[in-house]
């Protein structure tokens, strides 16, 4: 076999959608560099409510802010963290080459994410009316802090979306091709691992 013919055989259709690379693949360091990335600001961002806090002592919220209410963020909980469940089973699915568990997992990942969107705007419609970015220090951190991870949750279902409909119209993923899926996978797990910490930190944390 001549060089191009190698060449041919190694990047043709069927090399493509039956041959795993070897070892991670770049998209998978990369995708694991943004997590790593994206971790360390919302890090950031909730040690300097935890500082804030501390620092402004009895009571929190300041400036006569109620307490969040609970219902609404642990309804947005009980719908965005059970979201990697389907999520993880579209991605086994297409390890086996199962591509109906790929369509309906992502399609269930992006129903459930984008009904905690939903939510998250319904939440902003009643705390507006309350207190603002610029209220104070509170009010500051609780739009930047939540609004950052629903932008995070927005790029998710982005992704999510490209997926499915690389994949209906018969895109190259299979049990030996399914990198996408994965890294699509590890950034949405990220989100809702995220969004638990952030529901303990905002919502749960000024009641203890």
């Amino acid at each position: 076999m001549s060089a191009r013919e190698g060449i041919a055989a190694a990047t043709g259709t069927e090399a493509l959608t039956t041959e795993l690379p070897v070892g991670r693949s770049t998209g998978w360091w990369g995708m694991v560099l943004v997590v790593a990335t994206e971790a360390t600001l919302f890090a950031c961002l909730l040690g300097s409510y935890y500082y804030l806090r501390f620092q402004h002592g009895s009571p929190w919220p300041p400036d006569g802010i109620r307490e969040p209410t609970l219902l609404r963020p642990l309804v947005m909980t009980v719908v965005l963290l059970p979201s990697s469940l389907p999520m993880i089973w579209a991605e086994r699915g297409i390890r086996h080459g199962q591509r109906w568990r790929l369509h309906s997992g992502l399609a269930a990942t992006l129903l459930l994410g984008a009904t905690f969107l939903t939510l998250l705007a319904t939440e902003y419609a009643e705390t507006l009316r309350e207190f603002t970015m610029t209220t104070d220090a509170y009010g500051s951190l609780f739009y930047v802090i939540t609004g950052f991870h629903g932008l995070h949750v927005l790029v998710g279902l982005t992704m999510i979306c490209w997926l499915l409909a690389a994949s209906l119209r018969g895109g190259t993923f299979g049990a030996y091709r399914h990198d996408r899926v994965r890294n699509v996978a590890i950034y949405w797990h990220f989100v809702d691992v995220v969004w638990a910490a952030i529901l303990f930190t905002i919502y749960l944390s000024p009641r203890l």
